[in-house]
């Protein structure tokens, strides 16, 4: 019997990076997953690829600071598999813009996508999670990521850090909160750090500017010699882990926040 044999899972964010990785390992583990994103064609062949190796899986396009696209993808994932176990808030925008050089928008945008997103998919899944977990040995599961940047300063982009945090606090309140209403749905919170991610690229190239380079090289050393393991993570690093939170395995856990991070945050 694999780990998640007979759950459904909704990821948003799930066209590439970490949010792909973890349908994939999901899809191998036994659940049925559902592709939500904005990048059409990218969620599309995810999709495809994860039906291609045996399993089932669905594209929902899901802009995830849209109500509507919440409630059609929650509805889309329900009538397809005929509920809803595992949601995984993943996706998430990094600026790399310091705090003298934003603006508004940059800080709206910020919290439509990291802050609103998460709001939104916990609220509007609520009501599927909550049933299913009625039906489970160990409920049902809400994963949210979160960064090191949402348990230590960023030097690079402090309000990333400061909508990181947000989710960090966000989970454990909600976590505490289902808790005390018994719906029987976990929480927790994933911390990843350096990734070797398109998003991780872009942390680079800040810290590449703001050493007066567009080499991405020394950046990449600096960001090595940070991490105590000697190298940066993968998405397989980080899905490995949420596909645990998600499973039975976790089920003594809730509000809590894993960190896989190669060590950053121990120094």
């Amino acid at each position: 019997m694999n780990r998640l044999d007979g759950k459904v899972a909704l990821i948003s964010g799930a066209a590439r990076g970490i949010g792909a990785e973890t349908a994939r390992l999901m899809a191998e583990a036994g659940a049925k997953v559902a592709i939500g994103d904005v990048l059409d064609e990218r969620g599309q062949e995810t999709a495809r690829a994860i039906e291609g190796a045996g399993a089932a899986a669905i594209y929902t396009r899901l802009d995830v600071t849209r109500e509507e696209d919440w409630i059609a993808a929650v509805g889309a994932v329900t009538g397809r598999f005929g509920g809803l176990d595992i949601l995984v808030n993943n996706a998430g925008v990094f600026l790399g813009t310091s705090l003298e050089e934003a603006t508004l928008a940059d800080w709206h945008r910020l919290c439509a996508v990291n802050l609103t997103g998460v709001f939104l998919g916990t609220k509007l899944a609520l009501p599927a999670l909550r049933d299913s977990g009625q039906k489970s040995p160990h409920g049902s599961v809400i994963v949210n990521l979160s960064s090191v940047a949402g348990l230590v300063g960023s030097p690079s982009d402090p309000l990333y850090s400061m909508t990181k945090g947000g989710v960090a606090l966000f989970t454990k309140s909600a976590a505490l909160e289902f808790s005390r209403k018994g719906y029987r749905i976990r929480v927790n919170s994933m911390h990843p750090g350096t990734i070797e991610t398109e998003m991780g690229d872009q942390v680079l190239a800040v810290r590449a500017r703001n050493l007066g380079t567009n080499d991405l090289e020394p950046a990449r050393q600096m960001s090595l010699a940070r991490i105590p393991i000697g190298r940066m993570g993968t998405v397989t690093d980080i899905a490995k882990g949420i596909v645990f939170l998600a499973s039975d395995d976790a089920a003594f856990m809730t509000g809590a926040g894993l960190v896989i991070d190669g060590g950053t945050t121990a120094q």
